[in-house]
């Protein structure tokens, strides 16, 4: 299941990109407001209890470590992991860097996976919308169709990836604590900044806050 699920994820994304048109769509927006409200959620509720049974001045070091290279990675992928697509849409270059830094977080995220299954949905339902918007951008793009396709399957590789290596080397199951450390401070960047980025024009939206509640009370009664 932690390999299948994280597959079928970026494949959604994909036909929802395909033959739904996402880009502009309410409730698209409201899903990613909701992916965010659960991974936030289930990081709290489930992750960082656990961290915190080791030596916990250490553990926060790691935390902010991987918040902060997240916001290094968001230099490369210019937000993507939030929903935000905003790259050259005419280029002809094949976006290896793009690659590398959605490749890096998929590869972390998929480390601690194997540990609660509360997290693995929440990381599939958060690379729903990711995928849609990155299929838009590669589609569009002037890279080619073939290209675009090996993005796409390099990409969902890569948290798979992560969850095998986890359950194959003993060396990444002993400092697995402090890895789950970086990955929470990536989660905790990537959910805030969904949850807590300005709505337009300002304004109190009540569908975006009703569907933050109902991804905060799933993963508590989950």
């Amino acid at each position: 299941m932690i390999f299948i699920l994280p597959l079928l994820a970026v494949l959604i994304g994909y036909l929802i990109a395909k033959f739904l048109k996402p880009s502009s769509s309410v409730t698209f927006k409201l899903l990613l407001s909701f992916s965010g409200a659960y991974l936030l959620s289930v990081t709290v509720f489930e992750l960082l209890p656990e961290v915190y049974e080791h030596r916990s001045k250490e553990i926060g070091v790691f935390i902010l470590l991987g918040l902060l290279f997240q916001i290094i990675l968001e230099f490369i992928s210019k937000g993507l992991e939030h929903g935000h697509m905003h790259h050259d849409p005419n280029t002809k270059q094949f976006p290896l860097m793009l690659l590398v830094s959605l490749g890096i977080h998929s590869l972390l995220e998929g480390f601690p996976l194997n540990e609660s299954a509360h997290l693995l949905y929440g990381v599939a339902i958060h690379k729903i919308p990711v995928a849609a918007i990155l299929s838009i951008f590669l589609f569009n793009s002037k890279i080619g169709q073939v290209k675009a396709l090996l993005f796409l399957l390099l990409f969902a590789l890569m948290t798979p990836l992560g969850s095998w290596l986890k359950l194959q080397f003993e060396f990444i199951q002993t400092y697995s604590a402090y890895l789950n450390a970086i990955v929470i401070g990536v989660f905790l960047h990537i959910s805030t900044t969904i949850l807590f980025e300005a709505s337009k024009d300002h304004k109190f939206n009540a569908s975006k806050l009703c569907v933050i509640i109902l991804g905060i009370l799933l993963a508590y009664f989950m």
